[in-house]
């Protein structure tokens, strides 16, 4: 009879695993594995690919040095800039609002996702362009300042664009925290910026951890900022796949740097996972 229980718990458990399991294959699993089967192949006469098995595609990505640079070096500033700003939005919220406001203002950060990223890029467009911030400041007798088609632009694009994404771990790790705890530093006689240091901080890093880390990896697969707010002067890894793939249909070369970017994720993920876990000690932390 026991047996028979916990079969029939098995089963039930993997009949409400299946359908999650069955997604995951379908949409994650099976087409990177057509990805790397891929990035072995060479580029058709014609564009595409041809069965083979060669490296040559992984020995070429040198030639898109400059994609991965632009890539690797604006993903963590673009991170940590959205750090700089959202960590004291979301101290605000969680530990400074007035709770009957809190809704509110939160409502009000993530009002930006209701409106399509295209749009709110193209808006910056406007701003950053000529008829923009250069003509505001030419009127107030200001230097002009060019910032559209730059790596400044698209860093203002980036922090615009994925605020929201900083704010809200942080913020739910913030809310979270104990509140006897600040107290107590206080009752002892710490100063604020010491009780911040010593107490605050390092209970939310689970909550810093996971927005750097969400808004890093999505940052490694940006096509439309630096597209529209680079210019076509500063080319992300995401602007190089779309080019491989849809003008030159170069696919091998463009699968291979795209398991290079998953295998760039997933070590990024995981060192984000060990730092966040060593400063959370035995608390659970997820990133995922």
């Amino acid at each position: 009879m026991a047996l028979q229980a916990g079969t029939r718990r098995s089963l039930v458990t993997a009949g409400l695993a299946a359908p999650a399991a069955l997604w995951l294959l379908g949409f994650l699993v099976l087409p990177f594995l057509a990805m790397l089967v891929f990035a072995f192949g060479q580029r058709a006469p014609e564009g595409g690919y041809l069965p083979a098995f060669t490296f040559e595609q992984f020995l070429n990505l040198p030639a898109r040095a400059t994609a991965f640079a632009n890539t690797l070096m604006l993903a963590p500033v673009g991170a940590m800039l959205c750090l700089v700003v959202g960590y004291p939005v979301a101290y605000y919220l969680a530990i400074r609002a007035e709770p009957r406001h809190r809704l509110l203002l939160v409502s009000l950060i993530v009002v930006p996702f209701w409106t399509s990223l295209l749009v709110r890029t193209y808006a910056w467009m406007y701003i950053l362009g000529s008829r923009g911030l250069p003509n505001l400041l030419d009127m107030i007798g200001l230097p002009d300042i060019r910032m559209l088609n730059t790596p400044g632009a698209v860093l203002v694009g980036i922090v615009y664009g994925y605020l929201p994404l900083m704010i809200m771990p942080i913020y739910v790790s913030l809310e979270k925290l104990d509140r006897r705890l600040l107290d107590a530093s206080a009752d002892l006689g710490a100063r604020p910026l010491s009780t911040f240091i010593g107490v605050t901080l390092p209970l939310s890093m689970p909550g810093v951890m996971t927005g750097t880390a969400l808004v890093t990896i999505l940052l490694l697969g940006e096509y439309l900022i630096p597209q529209l707010l680079g210019g076509g002067k500063v080319f992300f890894i995401g602007n190089a796949l779309v080019d491989l793939f849809l003008q030159s249909r170069n696919w091998p070369f463009g699968s291979a740097i795209a398991v290079t970017l998953v295998v760039v994720v997933v070590v990024v993920l995981a060192i984000a996972m060990r730092i966040a876990w060593r400063f959370a000690g035995t608390r659970r932390v997820d990133l995922v």
